[in-house]
This record gives C-alpha cells, structure tokens and sequence, in this order.
C-alpha cells in the first residue's frame, strides 16, 4: 500500500510537470510573432509604424549597408524563408533579389505605385555611366515621392490585414497616420520650395528625381543612376560649370559613397559639400537614434531649401 502512495505521488508528479511544459510551450506559440522581411528603408519604416510590435521585422538590407552592393548573408536568408511577407522595391534596385528562390511569393511594391521614366537626357547619360544597367529607363528611388508612399502604405496594411486578421483596426488606425504625416510632408516641401532663388542642385548621382520632378527643381549629377559609377573628367568639369553658372553654395552626396570627388570639386570651389539621405537605406549611427522616414525628409528639406535660397 505505501508502494502504491508513492507512485501515486510519483506520477502525480510527472502529470504536473508535463502540464507545465505543455502549457509554457502553449504560450511561446501563442507570443511568437510572425515574421516579415523588407528590402528597404522606406517599406521598413511604413511596416513598423502600421504593424508596431505586432510582428518581427527582418531588414534584408541592414542599417549601415550601401543598397547598390549588397549580398544576403546565410542568417538572414533563413528568416526570409520563414517569413509570412516578403516586401521589395523592384524597378531594378535589388538584382539580388531575382537570384533568390524564395518559398513564399515576395511582393514587388513597384507594381503598386506610379514610376518615373529618364527622359532622353538623363536615359543617355544613364547608358553613358552605367552600361550593365544601360536597358532600364526606370528609376527606381520612388519612394522620394510621398504619393508612392501612400500607395505603399495602403498595399502594406492589406497584406498585414491578412496575416494577422484580429489586428485590422490598429492596422487601419496606424495607416491613416501615416497617410496624414505624409500628406504634411507633401504641404510642407511646396510651401518651402515653392519661391527659391535657384531651381538646381548639384548631387554625386541621379537619386532625387522624383523630388525635382513634384517640386520644380533640377538636380544636376555628377553620375547616373548608380553612385558606383567612376566619374569621367568630362564629368567633373561639367558639374565645375554648373556651380559657377549658377552660384551654387552647397553641393550633395550620399553617405554609403566614396565622397572623395565631391570633396575635392567643394575645396576648389570653395562650396560646402553636405550629406543628402536618398533613403535607399540609413546609416548605423542614424538608426541609433532612432532616424524615421519622416524625420530624415524633414532634414532633407531643411538643406535643399537652404541650397536653393528658398527662405
């Protein structure tokens, strides 16, 4: 009989703990938030504000890294893998992108959103600057235009919509917004740029399209499309007329590129050389402190309306 009580007390024992264990394994489940990959800034900074804490996001590109040289690393290809969204530009900006077998559809946002198409001009010095991209009149830095991120903004709160369902209202709550910061950004740009004294800027390469063409300015580059591409001598000595031509005082790069051209054309002509963000990506320092779309336009802003003598 006291064989008996202790097996008793012996499995009762065993019974607790696996219901313990099943039931912590049952909340870990209940907690684990899905995951959904990005491959830019501007679809990271519209999904974490739409989706909140709601889900795990995965930066393919992360902060710090020039988006026009990049590779995925092993670690990050399985968290795509077993992502539930998979959000990308398109429009040519990630070629890796089209290497990469994914098991889950991943959603080019370039289909939902109005693109801008190189002129002639610009069409012939792209060729001329960037013979392996030489076939795309496209370009792809869409995002600069705040009506393609609206049209972004909406086609990522219908795909959060349908993985987590019982978050709709918050989802529908946070992108209205968002769309309201966005049209704010867009009265802010045409009231400041609206009366400048020079309607061209000087840029490392051709990223603020999309701007000049909503805003009425011209932004001159010293390359194409790509920042990687080598300026000619011809090249330097065009961008040299341009700021005597028209009194420039401060000229553009990007953070993510080898600024030594541009320094060297500010120290001999005597104008300031300032850091632009195109927003294909941010720098570790600017995610550090906590950078959103929103507020690295509004910086943005602050230096072309200066550049332009617009106040």
């Amino acid at each position: 009989m006291k064989n008996f009580k202790i097996i008793a007390i012996v499995l009762l024992f065993v019974f607790i703990l696996l219901g313990f264990f099943m039931f912590d394994d049952a909340q870990e489940q209940q907690v684990k938030k899905p995951l959904v990959s990005v491959s830019t800034f501007s679809l990271y900074d519209i999904t974490k504000h739409i989706a909140e804490d709601s889900v795990e996001l995965v930066n393919m590109l992360p902060f710090g890294v020039d988006p026009h040289s990049f590779e995925l690393t092993p670690k990050t290809m399985t968290k795509i893998e077993k992502s539930a969204l998979i959000f990308y530009s398109g429009a040519g900006l990630e070629p890796w992108v089209e290497s990469i077998s994914f098991k889950k559809v991943p959603i080019d946002m370039s289909h939902y959103v109005k693109l801008r198409e190189l002129d002639s001009d610009e069409f012939e010095f792209h060729k001329h600057h960037d013979a392996q991209c030489a076939h795309n009149k496209l370009d792809p830095h869409y995002w600069l235009d705040f009506k393609n991120m609206q049209k972004m903004a909406v086609v990522i709160t219908k795909e959060l919509i349908t993985i987590l369902p019982q978050n709709r209202e918050i989802y529908k709550h946070n992108r209205d917004a968002y769309l309201k910061m966005l049209e704010e950004l867009d009265a802010r740009y045409k009231k400041e740029l609206a009366t400048c004294k020079l309607r061209n800027i000087i840029v490392n390469h051709n990223s603020l399209g999309y701007l000049g063409h909503r805003y009425h300015f011209h932004a001159e580059s010293l390359s194409g499309l790509s920042p990687e591409a080598e300026p000619t001598s011809s090249d330097i000595k065009r961008i040299l007329q341009e700021i005597k031509k028209d009194g420039v005082s401060t000229i553009f790069y990007e953070s993510f590129i080898n600024d030594k051209v541009m320094q060297s054309i500010s120290k001999d002509t005597h104008v300031k050389a300032d850091v632009i963000q195109p927003l294909g990506n941010i720098t570790a320092d600017e995610a550090r402190t906590g950078a959103t779309y929103e507020s690295l336009m509004l910086e943005n802003l602050e230096k072309l309306s200066k550049a332009m003598i617009c106040r």
